[in-house]
């Protein structure tokens, strides 16, 4: 599969928080770091996403912006 995005890294899945319609999950990225992701239970289902589950994870954003005041 091709993918428009440039940004893709490797984890593991170590934590999955659901609530009714959203879910975040926790990944621990390889080397080294920690990511969430979030998305819809829909998509949690349809991906069969587990902890433990080792992932790519792509990274595609317009904008991200740091403002400390």
């Amino acid at each position: 599969m091709k993918y428009g995005a440039r940004n893709q890294l490797t984890g593991k899945v170590v934590a999955v928080k659901r609530g009714d319609v959203m879910c975040q999950v926790r990944l621990e990225l390889n080397p080294g770091g920690v990511m969430n992701s979030v998305m819809t239970m829909e998509s949690l289902a349809d991906l069969a996403v587990r902890e433990g589950d080792q992932v790519k994870i792509v990274v595609k954003a317009v904008h991200v912006l740091l403002v400390k005041e």
